[in-house]
């Protein structure tokens, strides 16, 4: 049977990413259970934060002695994730690490979402959010430069806008089934690194320039901040690019994992360096400002919330260290992902309540208030948290079958004679991306 080239024109890279679009409401049972859940949680903290947006912040535990709370601790937390993609992007592109290269773009998108849920965030700490309209450029007063929260804001929308940049160039490369030109972004990746490190630090002067919260008030702050960061983020990485690879056609080698994983030792030995450091600082000095870290591990008299939480998290840290540390338990898949959870779960209490609230304890006048976060606050951060795992699904559910050639723009399309029927034509066409 003879063959024949059709004259159809090939599809181009609008058609490819309309039909990689399309792949997004296409799936299994898994995968709408999967949306159906995450767009449950979103529900019901949409219907929590209406209510708080209608009595106010008072639905929070939030009052005049503990002004920031779980909704600061999950953006502070998040700003570090979203830092942390700079760790697969130096050796992807700078040194050409291949296994790291094939899946930086999973990082980028992680840092993506990070940044998203960070504005989240921040939106929902805001008691009156329809005045962020100050903040807008030209409209309101933004207190630039002396404002560090305008910096703050300046500094993660421009990684967003970076990330995103590097993500669209990379999608637009694989739909025509093309390796990137690493001239071409090179500006961009050289930027990046130090705009990833400027938007963890910019937060710690955020606390840093509090002068009535001795426990702030510590040049070491930015740097915890960024190691800590280093080692949170690759962690959670570990567990999505394994889920990727489980649920998806892409093919993730365990040399990449690994090599992520030895990244993570040497960035979570820094952090508990650091942290150990800050803690001889205070107790061995036995200043009157050791009283909020007092309070995180020993308790002040009866006020001890925060003392388990913390001591939990101390141990969660200090064994994923040393599982990482160790090459014959970092490489295997068990030990690395016990690992991953443990720093993950560690590193968001320590950096979350365990940095916040001891802050304002006690307050300027001497009161001790603990804090512990509502129902409300809970919901609300659920639905967040909800909302980036949707976001980073459906980017994924994007981009993978471009990323695996499933669909790309400029591919030739050869039919049989007897495949010229509608119905045959249309279920190529779809393989090729045209829709």
């Amino acid at each position: 049977m003879s063959t024949m080239v059709t004259t159809e024109r090939p599809p181009t890279m609008v058609s490819v990413f309309r039909a990689a679009a399309w792949r997004v409401f296409k799936g299994d049972l898994r995968y709408y259970g999967w949306l159906a859940f995450l767009l449950a949680l979103i529900g019901f903290g949409v219907s929590r934060y209406v209510t708080q947006l209608d009595r106010g912040l008072i639905t929070t535990a939030m009052r005049d002695q503990v002004s920031w709370g779980f909704y600061i601790a999950n953006f502070t937390f998040l700003v570090g994730i979203a830092a942390a993609a700079v760790l697969l992007v130096i050796p992807a592109y700078l040194y050409q690490f291949k296994p790291i290269r094939e899946i930086v773009l999973f990082g980028e998108m992680v840092a993506i979402t990070a940044v998203v849920m960070c504005s989240l965030f921040l939106m929902v700490d805001l008691g009156q959010p329809a005045r962020a309209w100050h903040l807008l450029p030209g409209i309101g007063v933004m207190n630039f430069p002396s404002s560090l929260f305008i910096w703050d804001m300046f500094a993660l929308s421009g990684y967003l806008v970076i990330n995103a940049i590097l993500v669209l160039y990379a999608l637009w490369r694989l739909s025509t089934g093309k390796e990137y030109r690493l001239a071409f972004i090179f500006p961009l990746i050289v930027l990046s690194i130090p705009w990833a490190v400027s938007i963890h630090t910019i937060t710690a002067f955020l606390y840093n320039g509090l002068p009535s919260r001795p426990f702030w008030n510590a040049s070491i702050l930015a740097p915890r901040f960024l190691a800590s960061a280093f080692c949170s983020g690759p962690a959670l990485m570990l567990i999505v690019l394994q889920v990727i690879r489980r649920f998806s056609a892409v093919e993730i080698e365990n040399k990449a994992l690994f090599k992520i994983a030895e990244l993570v030792a040497y960035t979570m030995g820094v952090n508990v360096l650091l942290l150990t450091a800050e803690i001889f600082k205070e107790f061995y000095s036995g200043s009157v400002h050791m009283a909020p870290l007092e309070y995180l591990y020993f308790g002040l008299g009866e006020h001890g919330r925060l003392v388990p939480w913390i001591w939990e998290a101390t141990a969660f840290n200090l064994i994923a260290f040393l599982i990482f540390l160790v090459p014959r338990l970092r490489e295997r898949l068990l030990f690395l992902n016990i690992g991953a959870v443990l720093i993950v779960l560690g590193v968001y209490v320590e950096k979350g309540v365990g940095l916040i609230v001891p802050g304002f304890i006690p307050d300027t006048l001497g009161e001790i208030y603990e804090y512990w976060p509502t129902p409300s606050e809970g919901i609300i951060a659920a639905g967040i948290w909800a909302a980036g795992a949707l976001l980073f699904t459906l980017m994924v559910k994007f981009t993978v079958p471009i990323y695996t050639g499933e669909i790309r723009a400029g591919r030739a399309r050869v039919a049989e004679p007897s495949d010229r029927t509608p119905g045959a034509l249309a279920a190529s066409d779809a393989e090729t991306g045209r829709t």
